[in-house]
């Protein structure tokens, strides 16, 4: 037996049989879409046995691309969680054979709360085909288990049906990366879509400041107290007017200038790169990193100048965003 081979063709079955799926696809699947879309309340997903896996699945996918749904186990159902549904709500049945019993049970409460029901079936002429509102018909599939019995094509091609009406029905909504970020606010895509300056940046007595007019030496010294490689320069009024980093001190050094004896106002960059606190993390970030002078540190200032913190390149990274 060639194992390699052998997996190839579980591939090529289930590939071919999906194409058998989505060639069967008529204006059924798109009244379900729109049965979604216009759906004043939750879509609900039922199933037993490995399609009940999956329609947990496909009921994780809606929630993810911000339509209201959760999984309904018929067995449980049965036993209290009916209750969770009312007359506004979408339920899509998943059935294979169309006639499991635990899905049949449920059909005489479902009629009585009055929801709409879906059914996704290889049988039309399965009980569940009969009693439900809209059918979407699947082919007899050839199973990719050799002995042609273990759900294997017919739960990938269920999973696919899931994964379209979710996609479409979110792209009717309008769902965008904003809102997908904020049903995943731990994910990679919530922190560079969530997390702005403010959420990184150190403030207070963390933020390494002199005052123009203060000689490089004590410059020097805050700059070591804070380890942020800078210091920001204030005036008297406490409005940023420049920061002197240790780039600044090592291109002075070469150049032969005393820096112990010099003031802060000869060295600073007068025209330092900032941010404001309500910008997005991922965008200060380019900016350091693409900007036309490359920066490991960004004064936050307020709309008068003055700082309301700073920001590195490294807190923005430890914070889970990256470019």
């Amino acid at each position: 037996m060639n194992l390699l081979s052998e997996c190839i063709n579980i591939f090529d079955i289930e590939i071919a049989q999906l194409i058998k799926v989505k060639d069967a696809l008529d204006n059924n699947i798109v009244d379900i879409v729109n049965e979604i879309h216009n759906c004043k309340g939750k879509t609900v997903i039922c199933g037993v046995g490995k399609p009940g896996h999956i329609a947990r699945k496909i009921a994780a996918t809606f929630s993810s691309l911000g339509i209201a749904s959760f999984y309904l186990h018929p067995g449980e159902a049965l036993h209290g969680d009916l209750g969770s549904l009312n007359k506004d709500d979408v339920i899509i049945i998943i059935s294979n054979s169309g006639n499991s019993k635990e899905i049949l049970k449920l059909f005489p409460t479902l009629k009585l709360i009055g929801l709409k029901i879906i059914a996704i079936t290889s049988n039309p002429e399965s009980d569940l085909a009969l009693y439900s509102d809209i059918v979407l018909c699947m082919p007899r599939l050839q199973e990719a288990c050799n002995l042609d019995l273990a759900p294997t094509s017919s739960t990938t091609a269920e999973l696919v049906i899931g994964d379209a009406l979710a996609v479409v029905v979110s792209m009717m909504r309008g769902f965008r990366k904003e809102d997908y970020a904020l049903r995943h606010p731990e994910g990679a895509l919530g922190s560079r879509l969530l997390t702005r300056v403010s959420d990184v940046m150190r403030f207070g007595s963390n933020i390494p400041m002199i005052s123009k007019g203060t000689t490089v030496k004590n410059g020097i010294i805050e700059i070591s107290a804070k380890g942020l490689g800078a210091t920001l320069v204030l005036d008297s009024e406490g409005v940023m007017t420049g920061i002197i980093t240790d780039g600044d001190l090592r291109r002075a050094l070469e150049k032969n200038i005393d820096i112990y004896a010099g003031m802060v106002d000869e060295l600073m960059t007068t025209d330092p790169i900032s941010t404001h606190k309500d910008m997005l993390a991922i965008e200060a970030l380019k900016i350091m990193q693409q900007g036309k002078r490359a920066v490991s540190v960004l004064p936050v200032i307020d709309s008068m100048g003055r700082p309301e913190g700073i920001v590195s390149n490294h807190d923005i990274i430890r914070s889970g965003i990256i470019l």
